[in-house]
């Protein structure tokens, strides 16, 4: 199964100033990006609504919107798409089910192996002791 793609339209961004070097470009240009996007009030399936409200995310806040700031670039139209790139990630993994897991019981061989290696692993550690003379 695919996982659901975000809709722009879904998606708010606010042009921000970039923190950290840059210069007069960083002092003057809003080239970061900004993107809320509220889980709750998306077109996402229900499911996929709650793997991602239940992710251990910082950028999820307690009313169900991701915030996502983005200022790897010099230009606001890479900075935005670099964040919807990273909301499309989490999207992502909260689509993926992951297999549950049926509880087996070890065969009778692997039974067998694991005894027979401790057995020799112990007959290992006993002979590391012999070979001394009895007056040291």
């Amino acid at each position: 199964m695919k996982p659901p793609v975000i809709d722009p339209r879904e998606v708010d961004f606010t042009a921000i100033r970039a923190q950290g070097a840059g210069g007069q470009n960083v002092n003057k240009v809003s080239s970061a990006a900004h993107l809320r996007f509220d889980i709750r009030a998306s077109s996402l399936p229900e499911a996929v609504k709650e793997r991602l409200l239940a992710l251990p995310d910082s950028r999820i806040g307690s009313d169900g919107v991701v915030v996502i700031k983005a200022q790897d670039h010099r230009s606001l139209p890479r900075n935005q798409a670099d964040a919807l790139v990273r909301l499309q990630d989490m999207v992502d993994r909260a689509a993926h089910v992951p297999k549950s897991r049926r509880a087996t019981k070890p065969t009778h061989g692997s039974k067998l192996r694991r005894l027979e290696s401790k057995t020799r692993h112990g007959a290992t550690k006993a002979a590391r002791g012999r070979g001394r003379l009895a007056s040291e």
